[in-house]
């Protein structure tokens, strides 16, 4: 009978086989997780780089030259932004593109969740619904801004015979003749463009909410405001505050809808900052003022993002507690 120390154990066949087991082999470098991510990842960094990084940075190099479209480059900083602050018709875009922004974020999130409430829940002829308010998304923006600018249009669109004969109006209207209705036309294309795409953001953020949460409120004898106003909103503020980010942006990047619904007019009262950019770039050939207006542009953008998100995340923390 053999005698162990206290604290050791005698080998058994097991530990014996396990000692014998040959060391791992250490995997190639180029075989490396870590590589291997790497390698997943460059396309995308390579296309972020080329298509965004570098024009970035070279839009901000322009900016600090008198950059003309023929000829070289010269120095001058910082004279383009000084003649951007100095620019009425620029200042006056801003102010423009500010108001747009604020009326079109409000009306197509209004309009937007209405559309998500209308066809959220799982009935006959919800499909056909869904696929109706998404469909002019299935239009290009500058393919719709030239179908609404036959609509509008006094010589040839329907619109104004079509009211004439349901005695809606007496006389033809210039949609895009003062600067109130060259608004409203061009909020009523983007609401009709866009609304399906947002509705879509916040359709899939309802689907996300658990039945579950609504069952209980409705035991819990809570109404149908107090579920929308307690539930509803606090669990879909991700895809709202995706859809506000998107709709500010691209509200602030106003293009398209302006330059071919109503040329920046009537006497340039729906001219847009990018507008004005496009103007000093390829009107007056002037790329160095054009791009110290996109750095400023760039950080109004920013700076609004910034503050959006920020709003959005305090009162997220705040309600959390």
């Amino acid at each position: 009978m053999s005698v162990t120390s206290v604290g050791s154990r005698a080998e058994t066949p097991a530990d014996r086989a396990r000692d014998q087991r040959p060391a791992p082999r250490r995997r190639p470098w180029w075989r490396s997780r870590g590589l291997a991510g790497w390698g997943y990842a460059m396309p995308t960094a390579v296309v972020v780089a080329v298509f965004f990084l570098l024009p970035l940075v070279m839009v901000f190099w322009m900016s600090l030259h008198r950059w003309p479209l023929l000829g070289d480059p010269t120095a001058n900083f910082p004279d383009d932004y000084t003649r951007a602050r100095d620019n009425q018709l620029f200042r006056d875009s801003i102010w423009f593109t500010l108001k747009y922004t604020a009326i079109i974020t409000v009306l197509l999130s209004g309009t937007a969740l209405g559309l998500a409430l209308l066809v959220q829940e799982r009935r006959r002829g919800t499909g056909f619904y869904r696929t109706a308010f998404f469909l002019p998304c299935a239009v290009g923006f500058a393919s719709a801004s030239l179908l609404f600018y036959g609509l509008f249009s006094n010589s040839i669109g329907p619109l104004d015979p079509m009211l004439r004969k349901l005695g809606v109006i007496d006389e033809p209207v210039a949609w895009t003749g003062t600067p109130n209705m060259a608004l409203f036309s061009t909020i009523v294309l983007v609401l009709w463009r866009f609304a399906g795409f947002n509705m879509l953001i916040l359709l899939t953020g309802l689907q996300g909410i658990p039945v579950e949460v609504y069952e209980a409120a409705r035991v819990d004898g809570a109404s149908r405001w107090a579920t929308f106003r307690h539930i509803t909103l606090p669990l879909l503020r991700p895809a709202i505050a995706l859809m506000l980010t998107l709709s500010v942006t691209g509200s602030l990047l106003a293009f398209d809808q302006f330059f071919i619904l109503t040329q920046g007019g009537p006497d340039n009262s729906t001219m847009s900052m990018v507008m004005v950019i496009y103007r000093e770039a390829f009107v007056r050939f002037d790329l160095g003022a054009a791009a110290a207006l996109s750095v400023v542009v760039l950080a109004v953008l920013i700076v609004l993002n910034v503050f959006q998100l920020g709003v959005l995340r305090h009162r997220t923390r705040k309600e959390n507690g």
